[in-house]
């Protein structure tokens, strides 16, 4: 498999300095509110794909439940096995490879973490991993983008300047894909 893109940025300092802002605080108030509308069992298994540094896995377990997160990013899941429990672990795994079978009671996939991949067959894969992955009759919760939103109030280019670095962000659209770069 060639190297992506995404292997890069999600695993680049600069990506962890532009989204300084969504940290713990952000992922618990984002969490209270999930679990008090799911209302799952104590002790319920759940994955969460594409975890990043873990800040909802983090939190998640911290409510007792068993946490399993998972990401591609090397750096991503040094800084996340920190704060692993006996209840939270985490996995340096590529989300388009199987994962453990008929496991998870939830499979969560926040913050826009999918849709990255260049061919429809790996944006399956990635699907299928999670399905799998889940119980039958388990729950998955997916954040993506409200599309109709997004294209009325895209900022088609910005700029911000974080700790001495200057980043251009240029943002479009086509027919099927929104592309940041």
């Amino acid at each position: 498999m060639q190297q992506s893109w995404f292997k890069d940025w999600f695993n680049s300092p600069y990506y962890h300095q532009l989204y300084f802002n969504r940290d713990e605080h952000e992922a618990a108030a984002f969490i209270d509110k999930l679990i008090d509308y799911l209302k799952p069992a104590t002790g319920s298994t759940m994955l969460d794909v594409a975890c990043g540094k873990g800040r909802h896995s983090i939190q998640l377990g911290g409510k007792g439940f068993d946490v399993t997160g998972i990401d591609l990013s090397e750096d991503s899941i040094d800084e996340a096995l920190k704060s692993e429990a006996e209840n939270l672990h985490f996995y340096r795994h590529d989300m388009r490879l199987p994962f453990w079978i008929n496991y998870f009671d939830y499979a969560f996939n926040f913050f826009t973490s999918f849709g990255y991949f260049k061919t429809r067959r790996e944006h399956d894969n990635g699907i299928r991993t999670i399905a799998q992955a889940i119980k039958p009759g388990g729950c998955f919760v997916m954040d993506y983008l409200n599309v109709h939103y997004a294209e009325d109030h895209l900022v088609h280019q910005s700029e911000k300047e974080i700790d001495g670095i200057n980043f251009i962000i240029t943002k479009w659209f086509d027919e099927t894909h929104f592309i940041k770069k």
